[in-house]
């Protein structure tokens, strides 16, 4: 693949490849962009071995999935995490929207399980089919809609006012 074919089909791809991060980090942005650097430079290095077996977006998605779990199998990122949470709810708000629109959302998000905010992120926010979850986050299709089903139920739980 070429640079410049590269840089064509992220640019597609960016916006969505953020929203899904951002909800996998609980609306911390900057740990959402972090993540996402990381995961574009690691497809980048990687292009060579983009078969086109899957969709591009399918193999990004993916990698930065994977770059979020490498992020959060760090044992300083526990503690990176939890300050940077108290640092989004605690700090000011860049607008209205950005801060408080999702607030509840995101912090329920936090308290579920990694596969099933995975799950839900990528079903309802980027509104992914079960066998591309499937693909992105390799797991079998039946598997998805377990967590799904349980994610669904725990955020429903910590939703509740």
């Amino acid at each position: 693949m070429t640079r410049e074919r590269f840089i064509d089909l992220v640019r597609v791809e960016q916006e969505p490849l953020r929203r899904f991060l951002l909800g996998l980090c609980s609306g911390d942005g900057a740990l959402a962009d972090d993540i996402a650097q990381d995961a574009l430079v690691r497809a980048y290095v990687a292009s060579g071995s983009f078969l086109g077996l899957s969709k591009f977006r399918t193999w990004l998605f993916r990698i930065a999935y994977n770059c979020y779990i490498d992020h959060r199998r760090r044992p300083a990122a526990a503690q990176t995490d939890l300050e940077s949470r108290e640092a989004l709810h605690l700090s000011a708000p860049e607008s209205a929207d950005d801060s408080f629109r999702y607030q509840q959302l995101y912090q329920a998000l936090d308290r579920i399980d990694d596969k099933e905010k995975a799950v839900i992120v990528l079903f309802y926010f980027e509104d992914r089919p079960i066998k591309e979850i499937a693909a992105i986050l390799g797991m079998p299709a039946g598997t998805v809609k377990y967590h799904l089903s349980m994610g669904r139920t725990h955020l429903k739980k910590y939703l509740r006012v």
